[in-house]
């Protein structure tokens, strides 16, 4: 009786501990108010870079970074609940060591962003003007005056209508993905711009004094 008394008290042991550890588990799988860690790092680098954040780089996610958050998701069309949970993440092109794989996986994320980009931009227009779209895009990762990843240069506050209205969350059709492909490819129908616009409804008068390299469509590629 004394024996199956310490089996049952050692079983509510085991099981507890195996609770315990399937919670932590839960919680490190998104960050949030009071995580700590390189995530938080990640997170805070790139809301940095795009104008969201504007504490240290300190890996804790403490009020800044939580208003920085919800910033971000509130501009891109996400739940607005200041964690950086699954979606968030993806939004920011941050993968953890249980999504990220090989180059495959990161290109066809790229692929995939571009071509929301694209389509949210530039649908409608012809082909070669949504490769542009795509084109410039790159073009800026490569420039020192943008952010370095696809990611962070779409995410750049204010640099696009597509993220500032929401449609950088709508489906990209296949037309959208073929000319994301064909732009990670190397084709570049700009020719090298870093910006575009549409002549027809453009009021800044910055953006006119830029030299332009083409016309496609509706839209003036420039640099």
């Amino acid at each position: 009786m004394k024996k199956s008394k310490k089996f049952i008290i050692f079983t509510f042991i085991v099981l507890g501990f195996v609770l315990l550890i399937f919670a932590v588990t839960k919680v490190d799988a998104l960050s949030k108010y009071g995580s700590r860690g390189n995530e938080v790092k990640q997170i805070q680098t790139k809301l940095k870079r795009w104008g969201y954040y504007k504490g240290n780089v300190d890996g804790v996610y403490g009020s800044q970074t939580l208003k920085a958050v919800k910033y971000f998701q509130r501009k891109n069309g996400l739940k607005v609940d200041g964690i950086a949970g699954t979606r968030t993440l993806k939004a920011m092109g941050i993968t953890n060591s249980s999504n990220s794989g090989g180059g495959s996986s990161s290109n066809s994320t790229n692929v995939n962003l571009l071509a929301r980009v694209i389509y949210g931009e530039a649908r409608g227009e012809p082909y070669q003007g949504q490769v542009a779209v795509g084109a410039v895009v790159l073009n800026r990762v490569k420039s020192s005056s943008f952010p370095n990843t696809i990611s962070g240069v779409v995410y750049q506050a204010g640099a696009f209508d597509a993220v500032k209205d929401g449609q950088i969350n709508l489906t990209p059709n296949s037309t959208a993905k073929k000319a994301a492909q064909d732009a990670i490819n190397g084709w570049d129908p700009s020719y090298g711009a870093i910006y575009y616009f549409n002549p027809a409804t453009a009021t800044n008068k910055w953006i006119w004094s830029r030299p332009m390299t083409i016309t496609i469509g509706r839209h003036r590629f420039c640099k």
